[in-house]
């Protein structure tokens, strides 16, 4: 068993946290070259490019401004509003996000957040159903198991669930899933120990009218993570 150290943002600073890393030739954060290309800029816990994406039927919904609108951090209106400020992936589409300033390693609880626009509406709760993959190296996947029919039992493992209460108007961290809202997603749950690429695809079972269909996809955030480049 090794000791590494992995980076967690906590009131906008990154803390360095010890972390316990168990079996044989498992990737540690020891594992990482010790030179770092420059960061472009001030490193940010958000997905900084978008690899590819494949928009499914009846999506068009923030196309005006994609990629854009996928980077950075949520837009969050609360529980009883959906943001606008999303990307409508279709019926069956993805996308997929990779980080190049600060990586998603496993660490203590939830590793990853994925922002969609859930809401509570006085019928019951508004969710769009995505299935979220991670990968290191970007060809090899490793899928949350998500029940996207078990409304009874809340949709466990998918993203597009819980209302997103961060926002770069209110001050709310998008990086404490305690407070931030979204769903977190546990690296340990696969037996992956970090990530640079997100994929996120609709669960194909959400309603499909366009051209908003599918899931509605607000950003992505490290809550646990590692750097992949260095600070001037």
């Amino acid at each position: 068993m090794s000791r590494s150290l992995v980076a967690r943002m906590s009131r906008g600073t990154w803390l360095l946290l010890p972390v316990l890393a168990a079996g044989c030739g498992e990737p540690s954060l020891q594992d990482e070259p010790q030179t770092l290309a420059a960061c472009p800029a001030q490193p940010q816990p958000f997905a900084d490019r978008v690899a590819s994406y494949s928009f499914g039927p009846n999506a068009g919904f923030g196309q005006d401004t994609f990629p854009g609108i996928v980077l950075g951090p949520p837009h969050g209106e609360g529980a009883s509003s959906g943001s606008l400020d999303v990307l409508s992936l279709g019926r069956g589409g993805e996308i997929v996000l990779e980080f190049t300033d600060i990586g998603v390693v496993d660490g203590p609880g939830v590793d990853l957040l994925v922002f969609e626009n859930a809401f509570n509406s006085p019928i019951g709760p508004f969710v769009e159903r995505g299935i979220v993959a991670v990968s290191e190296d970007g060809q090899t996947w490793h899928e949350f198991p998500c029940a996207s029919t078990d409304a009874a039992g809340g949709y466990p493992g998918c993203a597009g669930i819980k209302p997103v209460y961060s926002s770069p108007t209110n001050g709310v961290s998008a990086t404490d899933p305690s407070v931030a809202g979204g769903d977190g997603f546990d690296l340990a749950t696969l037996g992956v120990p970090r990530a640079r690429f997100v994929r996120v695809r609709d669960a194909g079972n959400n309603p499909n009218g366009s051209p908003s269909s599918g899931f509605d996809l607000d950003a992505v955030a490290v809550v646990n993570g590692y750097a992949l480049c260095q600070t001037p």
